[in-house]
C-alpha cells in the first residue's frame, strides 16, 4: 500500500495549497511507495508565519529546563522507532540500513546533547573601566530560522542542526530534499508525541523552488542549508538581499593520506569506509587516496581485492554492505564521471560502471570503482562527484602530500595516517580543512564541531559551536552611579 505523507504546519497535517502529491521512488526497485503533498509558495507563507507566532507567543517564553526535557523525550522516541525510521529512509535514497539504523540511534544522542544544553546557554560579564557601570552579554535566539537538508542523510543532517536550533530557543522552517522527504515528515509524528508546542517545528515539501522560496522571502532570522556548492551559493545571495545570516555546509574532495609509516591494515580498511560507506554519498567522502609511493601498489591491491568483495543488495537487508544511488540523477551524474576518468587518461584499477549482476538490475547500483594513477589536476581529482569512486594518487614527502592535499576548491575533511606523531601534528597544522582525522575517518560525535572552509561553506554544526550558531549576542550596560551622565554640562 502507497502511503500518503502530508504538509505539517502550526502542528497540522494538511494538503498543499494546490492539493498535488509527487511520488517517493525506491531507488532499488523503482517502485513509487509513497506520496508526498507538494507544497507551495503559499503554504511556505504560512508555515514562515505560523513559527513566527508560535516563537512570540509560546517557544520564547518555555525555560530551557523544559526545552531540554522536550529534547530528551524525541531523542528517546526517535531511539525506539529507529527500525521503522531506518527502513523508511533506506527505502527512500537507497543506503545500507545498517548505516540508517546507526543514524537514527546517533541523532538521538545528539538530541540528548543539546537536551543538556538548553538551560546552559551562559551569557558573560564584561568588566569596564566605569566602576559603576554594570556590563553583560546574554545569548538569545534568532527567532524563526529556515533548515534546508540534502537527500543523502536526510535525519542525520536534520540532526546537526534542529537539535540545536530548538534548545537555543528557535522556532523552524524545514524543507527537506524533493527526493527524500518521507524521513523528515514522519520525525513530525514523532514531534508531536513529544508535545513540542504547534509551530515550533513545520515540514514543507516540494521541488526546488519550494526552497528559493523559503530563503528568498520575509519572516526568516536565520537560515541553515546542507547541500551542493551551487544551491549554497543561490542560498547566500538570496539571504544576503534580505541580510539573513546562513550557515553552509557544503560539498567536499577530501585527502585520505596514507604515508609509508602507516598502520596499513588499519589505513586500507579507513580508506575503504571513507568512499566506499554510503556508497560515496557524503560530503566527507575521502573520493582523494594520496598514498606515499613506497607503499602505492600495496596499498591499491588490497584496496582493489577488498573493493571487489563489497555485497550490494536490497537496502534493506541487514547483509547489504553498500547500496544504490539515492536517485536516477544521481545515478547518471556517477556514470558519467567515470566515463570522464577514463577519457583523462587515469587507469581504472576497478568496477567503472553500473552493477551488472542481473538481481540488482532495477536498481541504481554503481559498482566500487578505483582509479590509480590520477593527477590532481585532472577533473577526477578536483570535482565532488558524490559516489563510490575513489581517485588514487602518489605523493613523495610531506610538502608534496600537503600541497596535493590542499589544491582543491573544497576544505571540508581531511585525514593522516601515520605512526609518527611529530608528522601527525605538522600535517594537521597545515592541512586546510575544517575537520582532521589522525589515523582514523568518517568519525563523528555530537560533541565536536563540524563544517569546512573554502568551497566547503562556513559556520559550524554540533558541538557548543552548533549551539552557538543559532544564538545572538545582546549586550546589556547598566548605570547605578548617582550622577547624570550630561554630555552638554559646562565643565568648570
Amino acid at each position: 500500500m502507497v502511503q500518503e505523507y502530508r504538509l505539517y504546519i502550526d502542528g497540522q497535517w494538511r494538503d498543499g495549497a494546490r492539493g498535488a502529491m509527487f511520488p517517493a521512488i525506491n531507488p532499488y526497485n523503482q517502485e513509487v511507495w509513497a506520496q508526498v503533498a507538494e507544497g507551495t509558495p503559499e503554504d511556505v507563507a504560512e508555515a514562515v508565519a505560523a513559527a513566527r507566532r508560535a516563537y512570540e507567543t509560546t517557544w520564547r517564553k518555555v525555560s530551557g529546563t523544559e526545552r531540554g526535557r522536550l529534547l530528551h523525550r524525541l531523542g528517546d522516541l526517535l531511539d525506539r522507532h529507529a527500525e521503522r525510521m531506518s527502513v523508511m529512509e533506506s527505502s527512500d535514497n537507497g543506503k545500507a540500513i545498517r548505516e540508517t539504523r546507526a543514524q537514527m540511534h546517533y541523532v538521538a544522542r545528539i538530541f540528548r546533547f543539546y537536551a543538556g544544553y538548553a538551560d546552559k546557554i551562559w551569557g558573560a560579564v564584561i568588566p569596564l573601566d566605569q566602576r559603576d557601570v554594570f556590563d553583560y552579554v546574554v545569548r538569545e535566539p534568532y527567532g524563526v530560522v529556515g533548515i534546508i537538508t540534502a537527500w543523502n542523510s536526510p535525519i542525520a543532517l536534520l540532526g546537526n542542526k534542529l537539535p540545536a536550533a530548538l534548545a537555543a530557543g528557535n522556532c523552524v522552517v524545514i524543507k527537506p530534499s524533493e527526493h527524500a522527504s518521507v524521513t523528515t515528515l514522519a520525525f513530525c509524528e514523532l514531534v508531536e508525541e513529544a508535545g513540542f508546542p504547534p509551530g515550533v517545528v513545520n515540514v514543507v515539501t516540494g521541488d526546488a523552488g519550494i526552497g528559493r522560496s523559503l530563503v528568498s522571502g520575509p519572516g526568516l532570522d536565520k537560515i541553515s542549508f546542507t547541500g551542493s556548492g551551487r544551491a549554497g551559493r543561490e542560498i547566500a545571495a538570496a539571504a544576503g538581499r534580505n541580510l539573513v545570516p546562513v550557515t553552509l555546509e557544503l560539498g567536499g574532495k577530501s585527502p585520505n593520506i596514507i604515508f609509508d609509516d602507516a598502520d596499513l591494515e588499519k589505513a586500507t580498511v579507513g580508506a575503504l569506509a571513507g568512499i566506499f560507506a554510503a556508497a560515496g554519498q557524503t560530503c566527507i567522502a575521502g573520493s582523494r587516496l594520496l598514498v606515499q609511493r613506497a607503499v602505492h601498489d600495496r596499498v591499491v591491491d588490497e584496496l582493489s581485492r577488498r573493493a571487489e568483495r563489497i555485497v550490494m543488495g536490497n537496502p534493506c537487508d541487514p547483509a547489504t554492505e553498500m547500496g544504490t544511488a539515492a536517485n536516477e540523477p544521481q545515478f547518471r551524474r556517477i556514470l558519467a564521471s567515470i566515463d570522464e576518468g577514463r577519457r583523462e587518461g587515469a587507469r581504472l584499477v576497478t568496477g567503472g560502471g553500473k552493477a551488472d549482476r542481473q538481481d540488482l538490475a532495477r536498481g541504481f547500483f554503481v559498482q566500487p570503482t578505483i582509479f590509480a594513477d590520477v593527477d590532481n589536476a585532472m577533473r577526477l581529482a578536483q570535482e565532488e562527484i558524490f559516489g563510490p569512486v575513489l581517485a588514487v594518487i602518489p605523493f613523495d614527502d610531506e610538502a608534496h602530500a600537503t600541497e596535493l592535499a590542499n589544491g582543491t576548491a573544497f576544505g571540508l575533511a581531511a585525514a593522516v595516517w601515520t605512526r609518527d606523531i611529530s608528522r601527525a601534528m605538522r600535517m594537521t597544522r597545515e592541512l586546510r580543512s575544517g575537520v582532521v582525522w589522525v589515523n582514523t575517518y568518517r568519525m563523528v560525535t555530537p560533541q565536536a564541531p563540524f563544517g569546512g572552509v573554502k568551497e566547503s561553506g562556513y559556520g559550524r554544526e554540533r558541538g557548543e559551536q552548533g549551539l552557538l550558531e543559532f544564538t545572538v549576542s545582546k549586550n546589556v550596560m547598566v548605570d547605578f552611579s548617582t550622577e547624570a551622565r550630561d554630555p552638554f554640562a559646562v565643565k568648570a
